[in-house]
């Protein structure tokens, strides 16, 4: 075989093609808030957005109600098969009442918020989990038209933020329509504004990290629960923004090797949360139990920064790789698979006028508050997450630091043999 066949073989027929898709994510801060977008090409010609990270989320929402110039854009009619299917799973009427919907021309009008449906090109680099290659396009984008991501962010970083990308579990989320092989997504968050960290979608492996670490190789597995009717009992808790979220079970909270049972309470994952959220009761079992090994560790408390309740002088503590040397927390899942948290996950830097301190960055949910667990975006920097909503799954890494990587190492190089089938 001549060497030009040969090499026309190997591109044919080894170069890999995938299906899977992958784009930064970036921190920001409103305040000395940590919020997370996710970025991505959308509408002809393309432009780069940003949209706010919101995996509990059921469709992809744009404010795009002035100032929106697409040459592919389209509302969604209102009696469609698109907009029967969206309408489905909604506490509203199915039939299409034009009187009811003359306000938007007759367009598919979707809860929560009374948003009108669109439709509009959006693109992602396909990956290998080492790369990112060429650009694909998704021509049938499909998105609500809402301001979602301003109340979110009380109104806020409106010049950053064009909407927010749904990653919920839903037939309409971003990942559901970006991911034509696969039902899993996976999140890196980064811990630093000035280097993104990386979602994939429709990759169940590999996930390349400098110096050429296969974070996949390192994942811990608990099952994934949905929301169900009268799975919460509280009135006041918003059902829609519950429906479509990822939960866990946590049943006991480990600190420093002394157990806090908490009978496997059911726990959100959220990117939209900046801290983790425990309901009163349990915030006071960790918060009693904190402080206590901290005296045995001689760590020196200050006064604390609202929202937080526990705060210590920084410069009585020793930072490592992993963080601040402070009381070492666990969560024990219901099959027993423990997500470590050290240091970097569960303190947060305060410098303030005559302030420097760490403070234990888990806030008081109050009394009953549902779920009784939400895990924040604080918390989830620098770990690995995969979504395997087919598997019913969550795969966790802890912290990439202590395989001495970062969410920030994904290298983010094209590389334009990557072909897409």
């Amino acid at each position: 075989m001549s060497p030009s066949i040969l090499l026309l073989f190997l591109f044919l027929f080894v170069t890999p093609s995938f299906s899977a898709f992958v784009a930064p994510i970036t921190k920001h801060h409103v305040h000395n808030t940590p919020f997370y977008t996710l970025k991505l090409q959308l509408k002809t010609p393309m432009q780069p957005t940003f949209l706010l990270l919101h995996i509990g989320a059921t469709y992809t929402a744009v404010n795009c109600h002035s100032n929106y110039t697409s040459t592919t854009s389209r509302p969604v009619p209102c009696n469609s098969s698109l907009c029967h299917s969206l309408r489905s799973n909604q506490l509203i009427s199915k039939k299409c009442d034009i009187t009811t919907n003359a306000a938007v021309g007759g367009n598919c009008v979707i809860s929560p918020h009374k948003s009108f449906a669109m439709v509009d090109s959006l693109a992602l680099q396909a990956t290998d989990g080492r790369n990112p290659g060429k650009l694909t396009t998704f021509p049938e984008f499909v998105f609500t038209c809402s301001d979602e991501s301003s109340r979110l962010l009380k109104g806020r970083a409106k010049k950053v933020v064009a909407g927010l990308a749904g990653l919920g579990v839903s037939n309409y989320s971003l990942p559901a329509q970006v991911s034509t092989n696969s039902s899993v997504f996976s999140l890196c968050i980064s811990g630093s504004p000035s280097a993104p960290g990386v979602a994939f979608f429709g990759l169940d492996k590999p996930y390349y990290f400098f110096p050429g670490l296969d974070v996949s190789n390192h994942l811990s597995y608990t099952p994934l629960f949905s929301y169900h009717p009268g799975i919460f009992t509280n009135r006041k808790t918003e059902t829609k923004q519950l429906k479509d979220g990822y939960y866990i079970k946590v049943k006991s909270i480990i600190i420093n090797g002394k157990p806090i049972n908490i009978n496997q309470k059911l726990t959100m994952i959220s990117t939209t949360n900046p801290y983790t959220v425990l309901e009163r009761t349990i915030f006071r079992a960790v918060t009693v139990e904190f402080k206590k090994e901290s005296r045995t560790m001689k760590l020196k408390s200050v006064k604390p920064v609202k929202p937080f309740k526990l705060c210590y002088e920084a410069d009585g503590v020793l930072e490592t790789h992993l963080g601040p040397t402070v009381p070492q927390i666990k969560l024990v899942m219901q099959n027993d698979v423990v997500w470590r948290v050290f240091g970097k996950n569960s303190m947060v830097r305060i410098v303030d006028e005559g302030l420097d301190a760490w403070c234990l960055a888990v806030v008081d949910g109050g009394v009953g508050s549902v779920p009784a667990m939400v895990i924040g975006g604080h918390q989830l920097e620098d770990n690995l997450l995969q979504f395997d909503y087919g598997k019913k799954t969550l795969g966790f890494s802890s912290t990439l630091l202590q395989y001495k990587t970062l969410c920030a190492n994904f290298n983010f190089s094209t590389n334009n043999a990557i072909k897409v089938f």
